[in-house]
């Protein structure tokens, strides 16, 4: 009798265990179906409320293929945005339309951030989207006795002044043993470079692509440039006022992550990147393609920038080209924590 109740009891707790771990799947099972709808839910949700309108002020130049691509490739919608594009030819102008509060975020290289700096505007850069050093150069006419570095002086040289075709120019002169007191230099925009060259109104042009590279194929075997990559790296980055920073953290890092996904496409697949650029750009692909690897399209923040703008400073306040005296606090002029909190392994800045 005894045994009898034993087996009984024995097998009523099987079944009781059986019944209890049964409940507990279906329990689990409606847990994850119901977090499933809510998370179905909540993408259904995010996608249907309004995108945010922003206004970029970017350029055509390859610096600036990670905005392009972003656009493109609908990575910038994903993040809930619906762009404004304000497209120039220049950073420094991209930058200006920021300050003037036409534009949220601009598309620049640090020589206009480092002259707003110091003319006190309140701005800040977000990330670095691009560095080289190999797109900056002198493009000459050997027809107007240029056939080395040296051969510059007493020459007419055309240059943008205020960007990184102004710190060139004057870097590869002092690399060489020349002062700009030794030419004659000519303001000009990117866009007037070409045909001053061309209709020999300056001799050599300071300058980056993609009219570098387009000025050197036009003038062929008449024409000779001149790289330093030791003497100067570029970096191009986002620049935006620090009240839209401040006011709009969670669009900032929705930006900077429309950016990563750029980077990402750009890395994995660079021949559907340059055939985008040349349609965005209206760039032939060909060129793209020459130039391409001079680049390096990364999102980060990295001491370059900070070097770069401490050295550039002291370039401008030698030249009297500021009424500064004092060495700005850059990286107070510079938004590590919103890069930070989307990307950690890319800040690579010591405060």
């Amino acid at each position: 009798m005894f045994f009898f109740d034993w087996k009984r009891r024995a097998l009523f707790t099987q079944q009781k265990r059986f019944v209890w771990k049964a409940l507990m799947a279906l329990m689990f099972i409606a847990t994850l179906a119901g977090c499933q709808k809510s998370s179905s839910d909540n993408k259904e949700q995010r996608s249907a409320e309004p995108l945010q309108k922003i206004t970029v002020a970017y350029t055509y130049q390859p610096q600036s293929t990670l905005v392009h691509i972003a656009v493109s490739k609908g990575y910038f919608a994903e993040e809930g945005f619906d762009i404004q594009p304000l497209m120039h030819t220049y950073g420094k102008a991209a930058l200006q339309s920021v300050i003037e509060n036409k534009a949220d975020f601009a598309t620049v290289a640090e020589t206009p951030v480092m002259f707003n700096v110091l003319k006190g505007e309140k701005i800040f850069v977000i990330a670095n989207i691009e560095a080289s050093s190999m797109n900056n150069a002198i493009v000459a006419r050997k027809d107007a006795g240029i056939a080395s570095p040296g051969d510059l002086k007493g020459k007419r040289i055309g240059f943008t002044p205020g960007t990184t075709s102004d710190f060139f120019l004057d870097s590869l002169l002092t690399a060489n043993g020349l002062i700009r007191q030794e030419i004659e230099p000519v303001p000009l925009k990117p866009e007037e470079m070409q045909d001053a060259v061309m209709a020999k109104k300056v001799d050599a042009v300071s300058t980056w692509n993609y009219p570098l590279t387009q000025i050197s194929r036009m003038l062929g075997a008449d024409g000779t440039v001149f790289y330093d990559k030791e003497i100067y790296t570029e970096t191009f980055n986002i620049a935006s006022r620090q009240d839209f920073v401040r006011n709009n953290p969670d669009a900032v890092k929705r930006f900077l992550r429309a950016l990563i996904k750029a980077e990402d496409f750009v890395t994995k697949n660079p021949d559907e990147a340059q055939s985008i650029m040349s349609l965005a750009t209206k760039i032939d692909k060909d060129l793209i393609h020459e130039v391409w690897n001079d680049f390096n399209y990364r999102v980060v923040l990295d001491q370059t920038l900070l070097i770069t703008l401490e050295d550039e400073t002291r370039w401008a306040m030698k030249n009297k080209l500021t009424d500064q005296t004092v060495m700005p606090d850059y990286l107070s002029f510079i938004d590590i924590d919103s890069l930070k909190a989307v990307k950690p392994e890319a800040i690579r800045m010591n405060r």
